[in-house]
């Protein structure tokens, strides 16, 4: 079941949350809307689900070429996660699961016996195999978001959808359901749109990632296209860290210090025009003295060894802030002690100017 939204808006007084927005979520993707608070993304998924209205005059919302526009959210046939689960308290894991199945039309209700079948189904399916008769609060959190999942999944939706689902989980949990939450997926092949603010969450789990800000889209593309080829700024900015250099444009060519960057497209430009220099911290190498790539020398101020990288905190050579994270291997042949002086050789860079993204 594809999703098509087309040059949506959503006014709330003077804050405009979505501007002209259009997407395309083609059957049986996984799609992240990925962005900061106040971007739009929740307020797109709820237009989505008909928890909001978009403001007149958009193209508006369609299901496999079908407008749903303007039904109800109960008549959208959609299935929507929140985020604080939203299980009923007094009701068991069985009965949540079982509610909207058990509340639909008499000519349209499963009996009982077919109840039962599709929600201990259900619960096998999404690992929660004999706590059928445990209420929400006997739950941890990442088996209550299980149990609301599978509710969402009991009324068979043409499409699920998912508004930050493991935010209020911490960080090993959402690691281990984020990773299930893919499996599961593959094997369901559901179409489904979910809302994060976690960029590793989106790159992980998502089919597409949709970055999202001020209430438009800035890019859409697979995680590696969004995180190895950005759009613009933001987009290179938001998908993790980023170093940033003062650079100027010398024999159209963008220039850091002393080092020239190999950047096509650039000889139009004005010589002597500033420019922005970005690099990722793991697209640093450290080079010994014989070494005669271009550089920019730098001194190490901390190292921080734990964790799956070795992380250096530097100072470049004017003195700003430079961020490289390098293999331990890499890390353990170097002597990286706090204080001494470095050359960085970069292995890439994007450059920014109004005009050019390279």
């Amino acid at each position: 079941m594809s999703i098509q939204v087309r040059n949506i808006s959503k006014t709330f007084g003077s804050f405009k949350a979505l501007e002209d927005v259009s997407l395309q979520v083609n059957s049986g993707e996984l799609i992240a809307l990925l962005g900061p608070s106040g971007s739009g993304k929740t307020t797109l998924l709820r237009i989505i689900a008909g928890l909001e209205q978009a403001d007149p005059g958009g193209g508006g919302i369609r299901f496999h070429d079908e407008d749903v526009g303007q039904r109800h959210v109960s008549a959208r046939g959609v299935g929507f996660v929140f985020q604080h689960y939203a299980l009923f308290r007094h009701m068991s894991v069985f009965e949540n699961i079982a509610f909207g199945l058990r509340v639909k039309p008499r000519r349209h209700r499963p009996s009982r016996a077919a109840i039962r079948e599709k929600v201990l189904a259900l619960l096998a399916l999404v690992q929660l195999d004999g706590l059928a008769r445990r209420y929400p609060h006997q739950l941890s959190g990442g088996q209550r978001q299980r149990v609301a999942l599978a509710r969402a999944l009991a009324v068979e939706p043409k499409v699920l959808l998912l508004d930050e689902p493991f935010g209020a989980l911490d960080a090993k949990v959402r690691q281990e359901l984020r990773a299930w939450l893919r499996r599961l997926h593959d094997e369901l092949h559901i179409t489904s749109v979910f809302v994060t603010h976690d960029q590793d969450e989106a790159l992980e789990v998502a089919d597409r990632v949709v970055v999202m800000n001020r209430g438009r889209i800035e890019q859409a593309g697979t995680p590696d296209e969004v995180f190895h080829h950005p759009g613009n700024e933001f987009v290179l900015k938001f998908l993790g860290q980023v170093n940033r250099f003062h650079g100027r444009i010398e024999q159209g060519r963008p220039v850091v210090g002393t080092l020239a960057l190999d950047a096509q497209a650039m000889e139009n430009r004005r010589e002597g025009e500033p420019v922005e220099i970005f690099v990722r911290p793991f697209d640093f190498e450290l080079i010994g003295a014989g070494d005669q790539r271009p550089s920019l020398p730098a001194r190490i101020q901390r190292v921080q060894s734990a964790g799956p990288v070795v992380r250096l905190e530097l100072t470049g050579p004017s003195n700003e802030p430079v961020r490289v994270e390098l293999p331990h291997p890499e890390a353990e042949r170097l002597d990286l002690t706090v204080g001494r002086e470095v050359r960085l050789a970069l292995r890439r860079s994007r450059v920014f100017t109004e005009d050019y993204s390279i």
